[in-house]
């Protein structure tokens, strides 16, 4: 007797008859393509931030482990929220070091980032997006507030990020004029007739090479398949207008000095991605270079700030800035505990990870990251402490977690071997 095919068996098999995004009721609240979410409202998104300067630890997790802490400076813009989110301490990723270069290795676990020999693998939410991308217009989107990205392929390729609002807002909301729909369509008709030259050629291949070559082919035609699928969905996507918002294009803010409104702007755009329902998986590079911010009280650049080397003024100016960002984070949070959707609140559906690849930015240490889970499906409320006596699990069991969380049946991710002790699902 045949063994009954698993869900997920179920869901790879269905190829492009999976790939299709569904045509009716196209609004913020869309039902799930699949058994487990029958229900209007049950829509769950990733967003995934990343201080690239560091958080000052000391500012940031309470002295307390469990439920009964005492908000820590940085938490308190957080404190209407506290029943929210998750502090985490002591955790990191095994193997992953260099410093500033372990950015590049935050969502995907890939150790020795800094070695010339590095090869990075394929980040969590680009993982999340083969199996869900379809059932939005955009299976992802990579942001950034001024460069870089945390997005790589499986072949562990970086995706480039967008880090200008107003691109990223006509490309979520604006239709464009009929010729560049036109234009649109013919590149997706010309990438699909491109897949059948290719196809067409390498099935005479495979019938000349042997069999460690055609394994090579076989992942090749998987890659192909996958294109496939996704400009089929893309065409599809292309026929459908877009969401429309109450707001105008917005105008970019070029002066990096201007921390607040950058931020806030990104965060504008985030929001307005996730009620609109235009993605459900986003990563962000938040701000943090050479710039002297323009806050009240801070006079030297925030980059060397962040390598206070105990210096108490350094810290002091360091600790205006960092206190901005987390006042920020927090209205976006608030923001989406605002807004319904279904029994639960956008918050409620998304799970967030705010955090940094730095430990300690001041000595480029990759230990001890400061991690605050926000939002999902999750039991919160706490400060998940890790040390000596408790071992810490890899951050990449967080991930593990979110993954469960957007409904998607992995058990491991990268280093993660589980879910994340402590961080219990509801």
């Amino acid at each position: 007797m045949r063994a009954p095919l698993s869900r997920r068996t179920f869901l790879r098999a269905s190829g492009i008859a999976m790939g299709l995004p569904l045509l009716g009721g196209m609004g913020v609240t869309r039902l799930l393509a699949d058994e487990s979410a029958k229900s209007a409202g049950d829509v769950r998104r990733m967003l995934a931030i990343c201080a690239p300067l560091g958080i000052h630890t000391p500012n940031l997790f309470p002295e307390k482990a469990g439920r009964d802490y005492e908000l820590s400076p940085y938490l308190k813009p957080m404190a209407d929220l506290r029943e929210k989110f998750t502090v985490i301490s002591g955790t990191m990723h095994p193997d992953v070091d260099g410093g500033h270069a372990a950015e590049k290795s935050f969502l995907t676990g890939a150790a020795h980032p800094g070695q010339p020999s590095f090869q990075n693998t394929i980040s969590v939410d680009q993982l999340a997006a083969e199996q869900i991308g379809y059932k939005t217009r955009f299976g992802s989107l990579t942001l950034a507030i001024a460069a870089n990205s945390l997005s790589y392929t499986r072949s562990g390729v970086q995706i480039p990020s967008e880090s200008r609002p107003s691109k990223l807002f006509a490309k979520l909301f604006l239709e464009g004029t009929q010729q560049e729909k036109e234009e649109q369509m013919r590149r997706i008709e010309d990438g699909q007739s491109i897949m059948d030259l290719v196809q067409d050629q390498t099935k005479k291949v495979t019938r000349q090479v042997g069999r460690e070559d055609n394994q090579t082919l076989d992942q090749y035609f998987t890659s192909v398949r996958e294109l496939e699928k996704r400009l089929i969905q893309a065409e599809a996507w292309a026929k459908l207008p877009k969401p429309v918002v109450d707001r105008k294009q917005p105008e970019d803010i070029t002066d990096r000095a201007n921390l607040t409104e950058r931020l806030r702007l990104m965060y504008d755009m985030i929001f307005l991605a996730i009620q609109t329902d235009s993605t459900r998986l986003i990563t962000l590079v938040g701000a943090g270079g050479n710039e002297v911010v323009s806050l009240k009280g801070v006079d030297d650049g925030w980059h060397n700030l962040s390598h206070h080397g105990r210096d108490p003024n350094k810290i002091e100016m360091l600790t205006i800035i960092e206190l901005e960002e987390m006042r920020l984070f927090a209205e976006l949070l608030q923001r989406l505990d605002n807004v319904k959707e279904g029994d639960n609140t956008l918050l409620d559906q998304t799970a967030i990870m705010f955090g940094s690849n730095l430990g300690n930015a001041s000595s480029h240490n990759n230990t001890n990251l400061p991690v605050i889970a926000a939002g999902g499906h999750f039991r919160h409320g706490q400060h998940l402490a890790f040390g000596e006596d408790k071992k810490a699990p890899p951050l990449c069991n967080l991930f593990v977690s979110y993954l469960q969380h957007l409904g998607l049946e992995y058990d491991q991710f990268s280093t993660g071997t589980g879910t994340f002790s402590g961080l219990e699902a509801v």
